[in-house]
């Protein structure tokens, strides 16, 4: 029963947070680039390094994973790599990245439950980890804009799928502003608008403009 009395000033304990959640890319590769049929391959290559620059400006555990590297789909797309260079890769040969040990244990060992995934392509290994994080109790949010599927019904009919089943479809932008949540953060504050303008297209415009005009301190 709602009680007006509990109303206050507080954040909801759905929303991402820097300090709960664990962000993981799947398959960022040329081959699966290649592949790709339901938009524009530039704006996902943007909306997957935005992410990527997101999740270091808020220092959040991040997980890289490939499939077949060596044999069949190629290194990491390069962009994604200099954002995390020191950061181990995880190949596997497992479509499903939840059923390849290596990968669950990095998750594991974050201690995150809130999980913050993008990936190529949606319907298969986007969809197969999910549904698999999931049925184990974890929380997911799909970042669609940084994934991407061989046509437009395969990249849709596999985020209905993942909602279907629990999981929560997000934008690179919204996730980075919900880490950032206010503009009174200072200490991210400066990362936050530089990745915008960088890789927001007219909003990150928007703020250039706003800058010049009414300051440095403009951006939401």
């Amino acid at each position: 029963m709602f009680d007006i009395t509990q109303v206050k000033a507080a954040a909801s304990a759905d929303l991402l947070t820097p300090d709960n959640a664990v962000v993981l890319f799947v398959d960022h590769q040329p081959q699966m680039y290649f592949g790709i049929g339901n938009g524009d391959r530039a704006a996902i290559i943007n909306g997957t390094v935005g992410l990527a620059k997101a999740a270091r400006a808020f220092d959040v555990p991040t997980i890289l994973t490939t499939v077949a590297a060596e044999s069949f789909s190629g290194p990491i797309l390069p962009q994604l790599a200099e954002v995390f260079p020191k950061q181990e890769i995880i190949d596997r040969t497992t479509m499903n990245g939840w059923e390849h040990e290596e990968l669950v244990a990095a998750v594991r060992a974050t201690g995150r439950r809130k999980i913050v995934i993008s990936g190529l392509w949606t319907e298969v290994c986007l969809v197969l980890p999910v549904l698999s994080a999931l049925e184990q109790g974890y929380e997911v949010y799909v970042v669609a804009d940084a994934s991407g599927g061989v046509s437009p019904a395969a990249h849709e009919l596999g985020l209905q799928r993942m909602t279907a089943a629990g999981a929560v479809p997000v934008t690179w932008i919204q996730v980075l502003l919900e880490f950032q949540r206010d503009w009174g953060r200072q200490e991210t504050y400066g990362a936050v608008t530089d990745i915008i303008k960088e890789h927001g297209g007219a909003y990150g415009q928007g703020v250039v403009y706003a800058q010049s005009v009414i300051g440095e301190h403009a951006a939401g």
